[in-house]
């Protein structure tokens, strides 16, 4: 789907089968949008918050059976009611986005993990919804994986999310490897940054190796869009890592070369 923010992995790529597209475009519609109202432009907080709270009240008069007059949420209401899908990952990524117009910090990594919980968890929780294919050991592997795919985008963007005065890496970590923000600030790739980043991404690449057989369990195009994914996020932290972990001068993406090594990993899982 057209989208004017780059994105890493599919979203609604051609193994997605068509009967899902429409469902798919509706909750990144949602997502993208209420994400962008937390983030871009240069609204004050309370505006922000404001209108997140508008999407907030949407949500209700959805689960009120309410019509609803907004485009956006019409086809979000009825793609929740033909799927039956839960509110709460709605609600708990609204809770994400509020979090973002306020906390730009994240003491420890319970606490990051958390808001990966709500930020980035929701959507794997949604994907297995509309698979039919829900269950504990699932969801279990579906939330470390989307926990996973957050924290390595946190990698990724270490230069772009300062820039917006913000840090999404434990500021214990931090400390503990003697990093500063000035040290960020100034775009410092020394021995203490590196070993930073490595533990950083060695943690991220050991949740995502560890859920990964779930890309194995879930049947047909849903599991191999998984392996794509899993590969893709494994993908980027080797490039962090052959960039001797600088992602201040050049960001780690993804090129036609890594999608055919990952489409060749992918085989291989």
């Amino acid at each position: 789907m057209p989208v004017d923010h780059y994105e890493n992995f599919p979203v609604a790529s051609i193994l997605l089968p068509k009967r899902l597209v429409p469902a798919v475009e509706a909750i990144y519609a949602f997502a993208r949008s209420a994400d962008d109202l937390a983030d871009e432009g240069d609204a004050l907080p309370a505006e922000r918050l404001a209108a997140l709270a508008a999407y907030e009240a949407a949500l209700d008069a959805i689960a009120r059976g309410e019509e609803q007059p907004d485009p956006m949420f019409a086809r979000l209401a009825a793609v929740i009611a033909q799927y039956k899908l839960p509110l709460q990952p709605f609600y708990d990524l609204l809770s994400a986005f509020k979090q973002d117009v306020g906390t730009s910090r994240y003491a420890d990594f319970p606490l990051l993990l958390d808001y990966c919980r709500r930020s980035a968890n929701p959507v794997g929780l949604l994907m297995l919804s509309l698979y039919g294919a829900v269950d504990e050991a699932n969801v279990r592997d579906s939330d470390a994986i989307c926990s996973a795919l957050q924290l390595i985008n946190f990698l990724q963007d270490v230069a772009i999310d300062r820039a917006k005065d913000r840090i999404y890496m434990p500021m214990d970590d931090l400390a503990r490897f003697r990093v500063t923000q000035a040290q960020l600030d100034s775009a410092t790739v020394d021995a203490s940054f590196r070993a930073l980043m490595t533990f950083e991404v060695n943690r991220a690449r050991a949740m995502m190796q560890a859920a990964a057989p779930l890309a194995l369990r879930l049947p047909g195009r849903i599991g191999w869009e998984l392996r794509l994914v899993v590969q893709g996020g494994l993908r980027i932290l080797e490039a962090i890592e052959h960039a001797g972990y600088d992602v201040f001068r050049r960001r780690p993406q993804l090129n036609m070369r890594d999608w055919v090594l990952i489409l060749w990993r992918a085989l291989r899982m």
